[in-house]
């Protein structure tokens, strides 16, 4: 297996179920994940959005007490991403932690932009929540 996995986790100063249920609403999206979402909107029982890579499909993992936010992001290319997310009591905190995963094909460059664009989002849901 060929695959590299970088775990992106931020700390974030608020319980971690308040962080959880920002984070899981996905019309929050486009106020943290610039990565994904520039705007969002349930049509036709699924949630669309615009994206730097451009209309996307979202999917999300049902609503649990685990903290899992795993989502399917469905490309236009019609190429389906997993993307593993959580949401871990850190104390009175939480930690939020991603794992980014290189996809066949993607170079050192791409994957580091890739991180580079992932830890800014995980910033900015810090910035929105700790306001």
């Amino acid at each position: 297996m060929d695959a590299v996995s970088r775990h992106l986790s931020e700390l974030i100063d608020r319980p971690a179920a308040e962080v959880y249920a920002f984070a899981a609403e996905p019309a929050n999206l486009p106020r943290w994940a610039a990565g994904l979402s520039g705007s969002i909107e349930f049509v036709d029982g699924r949630w669309r959005a615009d994206s730097p890579m451009g209309a996307v499909t979202v999917e999300f993992a049902p609503r649990n007490d685990f903290g899992v936010l795993d989502h399917w992001v469905t490309l236009p290319t019609g190429e389906t991403n997993y993307n593993p997310l959580r949401v871990l009591a850190a104390g009175d905190g939480s930690e939020v932690v991603f794992t980014l995963r290189r996809r066949a094909g993607v170079g050192d460059d791409d994957f580091e932009a890739d991180a580079a664009a992932i830890r800014a989002d995980l910033a900015t849901l810090k910035k929105v929540l700790e306001r």
